[in-house]
């Protein structure tokens, strides 16, 4: 496992996130056990960084039961979010809800304070600066220790920490975009989001880079459509097995190709397409973590050995449609 370092946290934080949103956790039927077993297993292979949301139905829960009793907290790193809006799109990046959500979470996961805190969508009718006041109010009082914005543009961002460097106050510094081979051509998600995909996202991701926010990438395989789960010459199966979600966002003409050529690098490297998938987002040059949903050991176990995959400039470009040869 590979490590990063984040402002605010004195630990390693694992490049590979333990993700929690995913089908069979978000509509109740995984047991308890099933999850603790999941986790077990991630810590076994070096992911010590937990990615969940007051939104993930019962995961904060059962993430909570499961750290009852173990003595490892301190070396875990769990990030959650708040504030996404209601169902009908009600806003709710309110102070009010800010407090509410943040208590919830601490009691759900049955911790005294949260390592990662995320606003889960941004309201930009709202101040930046009222946000890190708020933000700090709970970073001071030891409630969270890092914290950030999830879906937040790189400008709202820059506007939260210039008034946060105006007024000696804790700034940002992690952010959770949109990333993926698989280019999010359509708008498969409630409410205002962000990704990094496309060529008119190039001056986000040169903001990024420049700035060295932390980047917890959601969706990195393209919500399934990057796991080979079915093959790129199969839309019928693409179009079967992936939820409305992601064929709304994914099932375009030029991801197919970039899973037929995620097809040949993997027979060539004797990998599965996904660990091309992961690998190619750790060679853009970004502070990356790849949230991955983990649904069970064997994924577990693929996602860790995707860090150990090297592609050359040439081959990330070529996977992307950027050139035509190799």
């Amino acid at each position: 496992m590979q490590y990063g370092t984040i402002t605010g946290l004195d630990k390693p934080v694992s490049r590979i996130v333990f993700g929690t949103a995913y089908g069979s956790l978000l509509n109740g039927t995984q047991r308890p056990e099933e999850l603790a077993a999941l986790l077990d297993t991630a810590i076994a292979n070096g992911i010590n960084t937990i990615d969940t949301a007051k939104a993930y139905g019962q995961a904060q829960a059962m993430i909570g039961n499961w750290l009852k009793g173990r003595d490892d907290r301190d070396q875990l790193v769990i990030e959650t979010k708040g504030c996404h809006p209601l169902d009908d799109g009600t806003e709710r990046v309110t102070k009010r809800d800010l407090d509410e959500d943040v208590d919830d979470s601490l009691n759900k996961l049955n911790t005294d304070y949260i390592d990662i805190y995320l606003l889960h969508r941004d309201n930009p009718q709202v101040p930046a600066g009222e946000i890190v006041e708020w933000l700090n109010e709970h970073h001071q009082a030891g409630r969270i220790k890092a914290f950030g914005g999830s879906n937040w543009s790189p400008n709202r961002i820059a506007e939260a920490n210039a008034y946060a460097a105006e007024h000696g106050l804790v700034p940002f510094t992690v952010s959770s975009p949109n990333y993926s081979l698989a280019v999010q051509e359509g708008t498969p998600w409630a409410g205002v989001c962000t990704t990094l995909n496309g060529d008119d996202m190039q001056a986000d991701r040169e903001w990024y880079r420049d700035n060295r926010m932390a980047v917890f990438a959601y969706s990195v395989l393209g919500r399934g459509f990057m796991t080979g789960m079915f093959r790129s010459d199969d839309r019928a199966t693409a179009e079967a097995r992936l939820d409305e979600f992601a064929r709304r966002g994914y099932c375009y003409p030029d991801n197919f190709e970039r899973l037929r050529r995620a097809e040949i690098l993997a027979a060539e490297r004797g990998v599965p397409v996904a660990q091309i998938a992961v690998a190619w987002v750790f060679t853009q040059g970004l502070d990356m973590y790849a949230l991955l949903s983990c649904t069970s050991d064997e994924i577990i176990r693929s996602n860790a050995a995707a860090l150990d995959i090297c592609l050359t400039e040439t081959e990330a470009a070529w996977l992307n449609l950027e050139i035509d040869a190799r």
